[in-house]
């Protein structure tokens, strides 16, 4: 698990007192360097360099955020493929888990206009942080 701290803006509240529901999508992008440095240590991103492709986005806003508390993104692997990779990510705020995420993201080759199996070495470390089910 990666967590990342995020302090909110003033510009991130919106006319009904919380935070805009378009700031996860930038804050949970955020909260994905950790992950993306597995596959690009330097986060360079020419296109000769970058491997990854986002294919898919979805978010549950499941409480309010508010300024100005701190938020917490937790961020896991919920599922390793052959080719691609799902993040979930949970927004947390004074105790209170307010947001899920999920976004799937492919290992891709830009030249070839393709996807391309995920690396063994990159599937063993993306492993390090799969998120582990709820005991119950």
């Amino acid at each position: 698990m990666f967590i990342t701290t995020v302090n909110p803006r003033f510009g991130d509240v919106d006319g009904l007192g919380h935070i805009n529901n378009t700031v996860l999508a930038i804050w949970f992008e955020l909260a994905r360097n950790p992950l993306f440095r597995i596959f690009n240590p330097t986060l360079d991103i020419s296109f000769e360099r970058w491997p990854l492709i986002m294919a898919h986005t979805e978010y549950d806003f499941v409480g309010e955020l508010f300024l100005p508390y701190e938020v917490e993104i937790r961020t896991f692997i919920s599922h390793i493929g052959t080719k691609s990779f799902t993040i979930y990510h949970e927004a947390w705020q004074q105790g209170r888990l307010c947001v899920i995420g999920k976004a799937i993201v492919v290992h891709y080759d830009f030249t070839k206009r393709q996807s391309t199996p995920l690396p063994a070495d990159k599937k063993l470390l993306l492993t390090e942080h799969l998120l582990k089910p709820a005991k119950g």
